[in-house]
């Protein structure tokens, strides 16, 4: 197996680093409000719990519990794809230097 196969991302082997980030929600959006929070700059978003974790996130499963109606940012997102790659890979260096993931709210 070489280093790129090795860091290839699926639901069965990831750390789901991108149900960390910050998805702000579009107009189109349908969320329910319990699963929403509003940023200090006014920007409405998926709220997280306090681990950092997108609170869509379904504990037992470690998958989407809102997947068919996710937010239009979480569909365009495509796993292993050039974004997915470089946040995972940041991660990994992070976590390899000692440097833990900072949630910004």
């Amino acid at each position: 197996m070489n280093d790129k196969d090795e860091h290839r991302a699926d639901c069965a082997h990831c750390d789901a680093v991108c149900c960390r980030l910050t998805v702000v929600l579009d107009a189109a959006d349908r969320i329910a409000e319990h699963l929403t929070t509003h940023t200090p700059a006014g920007l409405h978003v998926m709220a997280r719990d306090a681990e950092g974790w997108c609170v869509a996130v379904d504990g037992a499963s470690g998958g989407c519990s809102i997947y068919e109606g996710r937010p239009t940012v979480c569909r365009r997102f495509v796993m292993d794809g050039p974004y997915c790659r470089d946040i995972r890979a940041d991660y990994r260096d992070r976590r390899r230097r000692g440097i833990p993931l900072v949630v910004y709210t």
